[in-house]
């Protein structure tokens, strides 16, 4: 889905930092754009620093990989090609995934061949929440069975956080970073 602007509705804040955007960035990790944006308010930021960045880096139940099947699969179906190509840069080889793989959570299905029953439980759910807003008993049993109860929940929480994100990124119009492909060309 292409943006019908390619100018950031709100410009990142550029360096030299003030003392109160360098520690939010700090706390949130390389500045890129989007960080650089959320730096404007640094409350809001300290607050994504601390619950986001901290929870789903150290605290979920998901694996690198679960985590990143959830990430990469709802900001490719969202259209966030800012969020995508962050993600692929930064997690797609820990994550292992290959370029089938990248394909197929770009614009492929859960059932494709490239993926085990574990990966295709979790993107099935993704794409049922998109859909839905909701998983039917079936694939909550699946999603349960490949991630655990606690897994389970992270993964709702996750689609939902991103979701969030790839409103964010898309309505800001905020340009690839360097570096970083759309979902149409992992």
């Amino acid at each position: 889905m292409p943006l019908k602007s390619k100018q950031p509705r709100i410009v990142p804040l550029e360096p030299p930092f003030d003392a109160e955007a360098a520690d939010v960035l700090e706390r949130l990790g390389p500045p890129i754009q989007l960080f650089r944006v959320w730096a404007r308010r640094p409350d809001l930021a300290r607050g994504v620093a601390s619950w986001g960045r901290y929870y789903f880096s150290t605290q979920s139940a998901l694996t690198v990989r679960q985590r990143e099947l959830v990430i990469h699969r709802t900001t490719a179906r969202c259209g966030a090609d800012y969020e995508w190509g962050v993600h692929v840069a930064a997690f797609a080889e820990k994550a292992g995934f290959d370029e089938a793989q990248l394909g197929s959570l770009a614009a492929g299905s859960p059932s494709d061949a490239c993926w085990d029953a574990a990966d295709r439980a979790v993107l099935t759910a993704v794409d049922e929440l998109r859909a839905t807003a909701d998983l039917s008993d079936e694939t909550w049993a699946h999603l349960v069975a490949a991630s655990g109860e606690d897994g389970a929940l992270d993964v709702l929480l996750v689609c939902g956080w991103y979701h969030a994100i790839s409103f964010t990124v898309r309505a800001l119009r905020l340009p690839l970073e360097p570096g970083t492909t759309r979902p149409d060309s992992p």
